[in-house]
């Protein structure tokens, strides 16, 4: 697979000014190993906005393919899925093997439109103070060619959601009152989300602090992507690959493979109601590399994922590892 983004260190990379416009296409089929003809845009050298590279990185196929739709086509797209699945990172990692700079945002509770938008701040200058306007992150993503990913997209509050919306529109110009100013976007600017839930609001308790999403809005949304959990044998690969496993390693690969049995019984447990704490892709690789610390991989799974789990919960859970596993995960006991 071809790798077009150079490793240089973050802090001599140049200026996302340093180049304006992609000079170069990348073919789907190369780069990123899917059956598509598709030719996307790209940048040939590595700016300071640009992710790094993970080069163990499997990627779906139809969030790839939805992901990259956006960068080449102008579509604005949203990744929806459970926690831990890598909907940031499978954006992240598009981006980087594209050299496109690439921000993302977390709408927390605590983002304002004044954080998005910007607003007057005093500064000195030639020994003055004055007022002057700075930027927010939107409007100087929009100017450039960035990709801008609004995490937690279904966490936003009202206002910053009816500021969001103006700039969905390909064409969407952004104005901004206080500067008599609109601003058009950047021929090369991109937009992305990722949202738990898919604009409709939590009925499971499992995402709190999410909540619906104006439809009006969610029309604006040219592509709406899953992404939940892989099939068994691509996430024992991730994991693997994650944690530089040798193919030979037959020991450590069946591991993983049982820590993956594990992963997918809890989430059939949530599905079904019996539980509330789902372990994600994230919390497998977070065991397997706490289990090599501890060199136990009871343990490791205990302070990884038993002690998030609710007490009335947890004789369920340590029945679903001692099915995996064979044994106990609860010190004195065995199977």
């Amino acid at each position: 697979m071809t790798d077009i983004s150079s490793q240089s260190n973050a802090s001599e990379l140049p200026s996302i000014s340093a180049i304006s416009v992609p000079d170069m296409e990348v073919s789907v089929r190369d780069v990123f190993g899917l059956d598509s003809d598709m030719k996307v845009p790209a940048f040939s050298i590595r700016t300071e906005h640009v992710p790094e590279v993970d080069k163990a990185y499997l990627f779906d196929h139809d969030t790839t393919l939805a992901i990259l739709a956006g960068f080449a086509f102008n579509r604005r797209v949203m990744v929806q899925g459970f926690h831990g699945t890598g909907k940031s990172s499978h954006i992240e990692q598009i981006a980087a093997r594209l050299n496109w700079p690439c921000i993302r945002i977390n709408l927390d509770s605590h983002i304002s439109r004044i954080d998005l938008i910007g607003k007057d701040a005093i500064v000195v200058k030639d020994g003055q103070q004055i007022t002057e306007f700075q930027e927010g992150l939107l409007p100087w993503c929009l100017q450039r060619p960035c990709a801008l990913v609004f995490d937690e997209y279904d966490a936003g509050r009202a206002d910053v959601m009816f500021v969001i919306q103006r700039v969905l529109e390909v064409e969407g110009k952004l104005t901004l009152l206080d500067q008599n100013r609109v601003i058009s976007p950047n021929p090369f600017f991109r937009l992305f989300a990722t949202a738990n839930t898919v604009g409709l609001g939590d009925t499971t308790g499992l995402y709190h602090g999410t909540q619906q999403i104006n439809q009006a809005q969610m029309d604006r949304w040219n592509i709406v992507t899953s992404l939940n959990y892989l099939p068994h044998q691509q996430e024992v690969g991730i994991v693997c690959a994650r944690l530089d496993i040798a193919e030979d390693d037959k020991a450590e690969r069946d591991k993983i493979d049982n820590m993956v049995a594990l992963a997918a019984l809890t989430r059939s447990g949530f599905m079904a109601g019996d539980l509330s704490t789902v372990m994600s892709p994230r919390g497998v690789i977070a065991w397997a590399e706490n289990d090599r610390i501890f060199k136990d991989v009871a343990f490791a799974f205990r302070v990884t994922f038993l002690n998030k789990c609710d007490e009335a919960e947890r004789s369920m859970v340590a029945e679903y590892y001692q099915r995996c596993f064979n044994t106990s995960p609860l010190p004195g006991r065995t199977a």
